[in-house]
């Protein structure tokens, strides 16, 4: 019993050797269990010296406790003795939970740590299948399995092997566990064993030598009749073998009392688990030849023939191997890897991807696939790259010149902090676990088996980020930084990727024409300019951000072309170097398709708008209007006048394009736009404004060139269509209407032809032949069409529409609405058609069939010969026509008594008319969501395209492009395809139950 003096000194001494608690640990070693040595100092200090003094003096008592009466005086006199010993032990209790507990039950096993006192001695295959040798059942082969365990365990937490000799020694201990675990199975059925020759192939970590403490065992299984024979020996060799494998997955997955050695998977296996567990080797030859997809080698990369027949086995390796290094040859391994490297994290709980080490941003998974692509990429020429082990095949890259020495250094130096981390999170209660964990507790113990002592939490933490961070970089790092090397060449001396390495890494990611980008790297890089330095800095994240778009050959093509503009401009590379997002704003744009580039190259100084935090901001109708009235007021002549409004326009296009793509794809800071229809509006409002803003330029410098300041007659130009609506797109026209008014005292004839000259006057103006893409006017939608005059006096108009309006035309004037010119005459011009287009007590029942009958002319005429009409965005079956027609109906029907139909705007008016009760919510959902993917499709071929079209591309990297703007990842279009089929199907039948009355 401890005396009151010396309580207080014990207790002190306990808190400065590391116990959290040492109330509880003195009164653990005044326990019987340690009266012998519990006032040794030695063993104070090799407590303190564990990960967690508290749980190692625990488990000590308990261990001490279990031996009986003449074992415990051996184990303490031991224990004070030996101090190889002595560390190995209290390291096991003070960092194993789950190892203490197995100690607690066969008290005897600490002899094993005896055995591999020297520090020189490691275990290997020989020894593991020795200790496993006299497990004839699976409750014993548990228990010997652990008694091994705590050799590795022993050495790993006292740093006398380091983390990838761990990893070795486990994928052995499971190598010689699967093999004791065949020989149970095979001496219950004897029979079986007979009839057939099993091969047990490992995959993943084990096949590699880089197992975990806690990690499912991946196999594969290779059967054959013992002779060699087919037919039907074949067939009951296979059904042998078959029964044999589930009974070794059992010995080593089932829980008994001694708890579970590590679960069996097989899902490797062709087919996964819906194919056969066993299979013969051509079976599998003939699958892998037919069938097998690019990850499927991947997987293969690690294959090693483990246990069985190792004549078998060797057959198998033999055969898979030339397989796997000609994948990279495959006509779909671009595809295949660019589907790799986009995989996700989305099946990882939010709540566990800041801490998951394997699956999360910058985790294990990361670094094991970039070096496992690069050899699938290099491999096929290079045999020196073929290893199964993450970071013998990192060391390989680097001596080859695959990836930069000084990166693969710092890689191997995280993947080996990370699955040390990841040992040590497993080996506290042998669980299978990839998350850090958020205990206090937890995170001390395992900072301190980590050797970080004086904040162990805080250092962890800092630790782990900092490693972390340079795996998130390592795309940047291993992939595109080689390719700067190879034709920078600034450091004499240094391996390097030769021409053809480097064309097959750029082939690999996603580069069609890999001559043509080495060229561009080379321009952009070479030399030892300023400019050439911070290139240098820029490419490899730039390169990156371009192969994940669809087309990245154009991307850095637009990335030279934009570079060589601007690379003597200080502020450019300055911009692109210090202004976060602004570099990958412009990867995006400059890959996205030929709109955004082609508007960009004709005045490649709006570059900056990329990197304003305001700069992707829409402008103002006003902000525009005053702009473009400004410059054109400034100008000397009509045509410099209308040349700045259309340079102002050309800008603007260039930011909603430019926000838009953005939008759409989103950033590494900011994800894409959650609300599709968000972004519709958004370019709608944005182009329409813009429009406006322009004609508006254009008719001041049109009447400033004839007249001076005051046209003979006022003018107004009125937009309908969907100029009106506010929803043009990248491509539209600008459907108008024209009306005038002489002034008081300017003859009719005088006022007509003034207003005549004007329009002529505006047209020429903004179709002239410049660097700015042309602004098209179409009046075709005025009173009597293309055979009537261009422009009406407002009289007029009131007498045509008394007289002769006929129904499509009021219609058409639902969405019109003054946009330039006398507003004034405009609002004059719109009060007079209301009573047209929204008429007293609606539609009669023969306005309503004249409707119809149109509207079905116009899909069996109008749609183009040869069109899919499942894939017309404007006039196939749920597109934007049917939902149009179907909101417009309602409107004729039912604005004169429900204002808020009264509007130009389709999407608007479809949310009144469910506000009004006249169509349920789920059918106004179809319809608008129909009627935005139509048009983002439409905005999409345009962006892409850089011509406007109502169909989808039929080149394959353009319609990967649309669908990568619509959010479709690669290779995934066929369901971009099925889901607009799917969606407009559903409109349209709303269309038919609502439009038609079906």
């Amino acid at each position: 019993m401890t005396v009151p003096g010396r309580r207080s000194s014990t207790f002190m001494q306990l808190l400065r050797s590391g116990f959290t608690d040492p109330s509880a640990a003195a009164r653990l070693l005044d326990s019987d269990a340690l009266a012998s040595v519990r006032t040794d100092p030695v063993l104070l200090d090799a407590l303190g010296a564990t990960a967690d003094p508290d749980l190692a003096l625990l488990g000590l008592v308990r261990l001490a406790e279990a031996q009986s009466g003449d074992e415990r005086p051996v184990l303490l006199d031991t224990l004070v003795s030996a101090k190889p010993l002595r560390d190995r032990l209290l390291g096991v209790l003070g960092a194993s939970e789950a190892l203490a507990d197995h100690l607690a039950r066969h008290p005897r096993d600490w002899h094993a740590l005896v055995t591999y006192e020297a520090a020189d001695l490691h275990p290997g295959l020989a020894e593991f299948e020795q200790g496993l040798a006299q497990a004839h059942d699976p409750i014993a082969l548990r228990v010997a399995y652990r008694r091994c365990l705590l050799s590795i365990a022993a050495r790993d937490v006292c740093g006398t092997i380091d983390v990838a000799q761990t990893a070795a020694e486990l994928a052995d201990l499971a190598t010689a566990t699967l093999r004791a675990a065949l020989r149970i199975a095979s001496a219950a059925a004897p029979d079986d064993a007979a009839a057939c020759r099993l091969a047990v192939i490992a995959m993943g970590k084990c096949g590699g030598n880089e197992l975990n403490y806690v990690s499912d065992v991946d196999v594969i299984f290779v059967g054959d009749a013992p002779n060699g024979g087919g037919g039907a020996d074949e067939a009951k060799a296979v059904q042998a073998a078959t029964r044999l494998a589930s009974h070794l997955m059992r010995i080593c997955s089932e829980t008994t009392i001694e708890g579970t050695i590590w679960p069996v998977d097989a899902n490797l296996r062709p087919e996964g688990r819906n194919g056969p567990l066993v299979r013969t080797l051509a079976s599998h030859l003939a699958y892998y030849q037919r069938w097998a997809k690019t990850w499927e080698f991947q997987a293969l990369l690690k294959a090693r023939a483990v246990a069985g027949d190792p004549d078998l086995g060797a057959q198998y390796i033999d055969a898979i191997t030339p397989l796997v290094w000609q994948a990279a040859e495959r006509e779909n391994f671009v595809a295949d890897v660019q589907k790799m490297r986009r995989r996700v994290v989305d099946n990882i709980p939010a709540s566990q991807v800041d801490r998951e080490l394997k699956l999360g941003p910058g985790g294990l998974r990361d670094v094991e696939f970039a070096v496992q692509l690069l050899q699938l990429v290099h491999g096929r020429s290079d045999a020196g790259l073929h290893s199964g082990s993450t970071l013998d095949a990192l060391h390989a890259l680097a001596a080859g010149g695959y990836v930069g020495r000084t990166d693969a250094a710092q890689l191997n130096d995280a993947y080996r902090f990370l699955r040390a981390m990841e040992h040590r999170i497993q080996l506290y209660r042998l669980r299978r676990t990839h998350l850090v964990p958020e205990d206090e507790a937890d995170l001390r113990r395992l900072g301190r088996s980590l050797g970080l002592r004086t904040e162990p939490v805080a250092e962890l933490n800092k630790a782990w980020r900092r490693h972390a961070s340079v795996v998130r970089r390592l795309h940047e790092k291993l992939f595109y930084r080689p390719l700067l090397d190879a034709v920078a060449q600034l450091s004499p001396g240094e391996t390097r990727l030769s021409p053809r390495a480097a064309g097959q890494r750029l082939e690999a990611l996603g580069y069609a024409d890999p001559a043509s980008a080495l060229r561009h790297l080379e321009a952009l890089s070479s030399g030892v300019t300023r400019k050439a330095a911070i290139q240098r800095t820029l490419l490899p994240v730039m390169l990156g951000w371009f192969a994940d778009s669809a087309d990245p050959d154009a991307g850095l093509l637009n990335f030279r072309k934009v570079s060589d503009a601007l690379g003597k401009t200080p502020w450019y590379l300055r911009l692109l170097r210090d202004e976060g997002a602004a570099a990958e704003n412009l990867a995006r744009v400059l890959s996205a398709g030929r709109l955004a580039p082609d508007l960009l190259m004709r005045a490649p100084e709006a570059v900056a708008l990329l990197g304003d935090p305001e700069g992707l901001q829409p402008r103002t109708h006003e902000a525009l209007a005053q702009e473009v009235l400004a410059a054109v007021g400034r100008a000397g002549s009509a045509e410099a006048g209308v040349a700045a409004a259309r340079g102002v326009r050309r800008r603007e296009l260039f930011r909603t394009a430019a926000a838009d793509i953005i939008g759409s794809y989103g950033t590494e800071d900011s994800p894409a736009e959650e609300d599709p229809g968000a972004l519709v509006d958004r370019v709608g409002n944005a182009v329409s404004d813009l429009t406006a803003a322009t004609i508006a330029g254009a008719l001041r410098a049109a009447v400033s060139h004839h007249w001076g300041e005051t046209l003979p007659t006022r003018f107004a130009i009125i937009g309908v269509g969907r100029f009106g609506g506010h929803e043009l797109g990248y491509g539209s026209d600008a459907d108008v209407l024209f009306v005038h008014e002489p002034r008081e005292g300017v003859d009719e004839q005088e006022a007509a032809k003034a207003a005549q000259t004007v329009i002529a006057e505006m047209r020429r103006l903004l179709q002239l032949p410049t660097a700015d893409p042309p602004l098209l006017i179409d009046a075709d939608l005025r009173p009597e069409g293309r055979s009537g005059p261009l422009v009406r006096t407002l009289s007029s108009y009131a007498a045509y529409y008394r007289r002769w309006s006929l129904t499509w035309e009021s219609q058409a004037l639902l969405r019109a609405q003054s946009v330039a010119g006398d507003a004034e005459l405009g609002a004059r011009f719109i009060e007079l058609i209301d009573p047209l287009r929204y008429p007293a007590e609606g539609l009669g029942e023969d306005a309503v069939r004249e409707i119809r009958r149109l509207k079905a002319r116009m899909e069996s005429e109008r749609l183009p010969r040869g069109a899919d009409p499942t894939l017309h965005t404007k006039l196939g079956r749920g597109g934007l026509s049917d939902v149009e027609w179907t909101v417009q109906l309602m409107q004729m029907q039912h604005a004169w008594s429900e204002p808020g139909l009264r509007t130009t705007r389709t999407r608007e008016a479809l949310a009144a008319a469910h506000a009004a009760g006249l169509i349920p919510a789920e059918e106004a959902q179809i319809l608008d969501e129909a009627w935005v993917l139509a048009t983002r499709v439409r905005n999409a071929v345009m962006l892409v395209r850089g011509r406007a079209g109502d169909t989808f591309p039929s080149e394959a990297r353009e319609l990967a492009a649309v669908g990568r703007y619509l959010g479709y990842a690669e290779g995934t279009v066929g369901e971009l395809l099925d889901d607009y089929r799917r969606i407009t199907r559903r409109a349209r039948a709303v269309v038919d139950d609502l439009f038609y009355g079906a």
